[in-house]
């Protein structure tokens, strides 16, 4: 049974990537158990680790829901200075979305549902899961 995940993003200096992906998060770090590691619980099971390391290529890219993906365009392009990037639909996908890269080539997105009810019942249920 799996009831948990965790996924690892690698960066060259822990200092400056745990500041970049607060920046990114909107929150500081829920668990730094050791030196050279930071690590996000995103939504209840589901970890974003942020590790010093060897940088990682051709990983991802790990999408992130957002509830509107233009306006977190625009304030990642101010706050973290990151490249435009193209947000994109198909007819048979419920979803828009975009890709982009931290600083240290780790392929990073978001998405948004195009059908707003149904993203509230995501949310709901996500929410409603974290309380338990």
């Amino acid at each position: 049974m799996i009831f948990e995940m965790t996924t690892q993003v690698r960066v060259a200096n822990i200092e400056e990537g745990q500041k970049w992906y607060e920046a990114l998060l909107n929150k500081q770090a829920d668990f730094t158990p050791h030196e050279g590691f930071a690590e996000w619980e995103l939504i209840p099971g589901c970890w974003l680790q942020v590790a010093e390391g060897t940088l990682s290529e051709g990983n991802g890219p790990l999408r992130l829901g957002v509830t509107n993906i233009e306006a977190e365009r625009d304030r990642l392009i101010e706050d973290l200075k990151i490249n435009w990037f193209e947000i994109h639909t198909r007819p048979e996908v419920p979803v828009k979305w975009g890709t982009f890269t931290d600083p240290w080539g780790n392929r990073l997105g978001f998405f948004e549902y195009l059908d707003k009810r149904e993203e509230q019942e995501r949310i709901k249920t996500i929410t409603e899961t974290k309380k338990d």
